[in-house]
């Protein structure tokens, strides 16, 4: 009975008395569209798109619900500006608070590539073999199970679009190291260094979230921003994550 009481324990969510360490990284699909016409307060969501495993053993499952809103939003002659937090991991009744960090965001477009085999050959050989290029370079060859970064580092992957690879500081790009570059971590169609904007034309991560309101990552463009519904955000939990 006890056994079974903690394989179950296991595969919940994480729970409001957990905490989530800094340096966990949470890759989401977000399910809402961010446009420089929004107003500030707006809802946004997201989910989980790869199961992550803490620490301490518990598992936020795939499909996991992630909240936010957008803070601030502003549109001028020179571009525009909207400021997003995520606050919480939401699972049915149970809610955890959480500051996040935005470590790399990607177009929809840019996520379906990262699905799809190099060299299109996905009438031929069966996804299982496919080998598919992620979100900032890395190459994921199925049929050997292992994901390969451009500095050397591997990986696995870990079926479907899921891999586990350690994160590499990219320090031209903005992405420091820190928390949770230590250990593998759940990248789903993201790249070790992968850090900012892919396929989202002039905009950029202006802040991440590690200022002096943490947790708030400022998005900037010289045009209206318009991040659609399907993007990757490649999410880490901020080292002060209290709200």
């Amino acid at each position: 009975m006890k056994l079974i009481a903690l394989t179950i324990a296991l595969l919940l969510p994480v729970v409001p008395s957990d905490r989530v360490p800094a340096g966990t990284v949470i890759p989401i699909m977000l399910n809402s569209r961010l446009n420089s016409k929004d107003k500030p307060d707006e809802s946004i969501e997201g989910k989980v798109m790869q199961e992550v495993t803490l620490p301490s053993g518990i598992k936020i499952r795939e499909g996991t619900r992630i909240q936010g809103h957008t803070v601030s939003v502003s549109k001028g002659k020179s571009g525009s500006t909207i400021v997003v937090k995520f606050t919480a991991i939401q699972d049915e009744d149970r809610s955890v608070p959480v500051a996040f960090r935005a470590l790399a965001i990607a177009s929809m477009a840019n996520v379906n590539d990262a699905h799809r085999p190099v060299g299109g050959n996905s009438d031929i050989d069966p996804d299982t073999q496919w080998v598919t290029r992620q979100v900032g370079g890395d190459v994921v060859k199925r049929g050997w199970g292992r994901v390969f970064s451009s500095g050397g580092l591997t990986g696995k992957w870990v079926g479907g679009s899921s891999v586990v690879i350690r994160l590499t500081a990219n320090e031209a790009a903005g992405c420091s190291t820190g928390p949770g570059y230590d250990r593998e971590q759940a990248l789903w169609v993201f790249s070790s260094p992968a850090c900012g904007t892919y396929g989202l034309g002039k905009m950029k991560i202006a802040n991440s979230g590690v200022a002096s309101h943490v947790g708030e990552i400022t998005l900037t463009s010289t045009r209206d921003i318009d991040i659609r519904s399907g993007s990757g955000w490649l999410l880490i939990v901020a080292e002060d994550s209290s709200q």
